[in-house]
């Protein structure tokens, strides 16, 4: 018994340095493509009003092996305030790749998105993996994080709502009398 209030000091100390690693910065998205999992190429433009949150990652990287699951939560989480998580792996190999990894480790919740050759990595500047870039529902980045982190505990989960925005309501319709 004594085991688990020391995991869970832990996990929130691991919490409390991702925020701190957390780098806020309102600016321009770069254009960036990438491919579904039938390898159709998409942009940010096919994702009208939503938040993003964009992890840069491949299966082959051990620290963004680690953040994975966490991601996954993070996914179910926040789904229902349209706010999407994009994990574009960088693997070589693709689809088979991927999804081999997610049936390996359980993954259930988390969309196949592919940058096979770094394209998306590059024009976003990145430096390393993984890297995540949060997109707010204007499309402007407004925070990254180099690293792994645990995307799922309070803090985060919070930063990036406060971040990405509130939902748009849906407009009234104009009556005219």
């Amino acid at each position: 018994m004594v085991l688990a209030p020391a995991l869970m000091g832990a996990q929130a100390a691991r919490a409390a340095a991702g925020i701190e690693r957390l780098r806020e910065a309102a600016r321009p998205m770069p254009a960036i493509t990438f491919q579904d999992a039938e390898g159709a190429e998409k942009t940010l433009a096919d994702f009208p009003g939503q938040g993003l949150v964009i992890n840069l990652w491949a299966t082959w990287c051990p620290p963004c092996v680690a953040e994975m699951p966490a991601l996954e939560r993070l996914a179910r989480t926040l789904a229902a305030e349209r706010i999407a998580v994009l994990p574009l792996s960088s693997d070589r190999g693709g689809r088979a790749v991927v999804e081999a990894f997610y049936q390996r480790i359980g993954l259930t919740g988390l969309g196949i998105w592919l940058d096979p050759r770094g394209a998306a990595a590059r024009a976003l500047g990145a430096r390393g993996l993984p890297t995540t870039v949060i997109v707010d529902r204007q499309g402007q980045e407004r925070a990254r994080l180099e690293g792994d982190a645990a995307w799922d505990t309070a803090p985060f989960v919070a930063a990036i709502r406060r971040l990405v925005g509130p939902v748009a309501a849906p407009r009234e319709p104009l009556v005219r009398t």
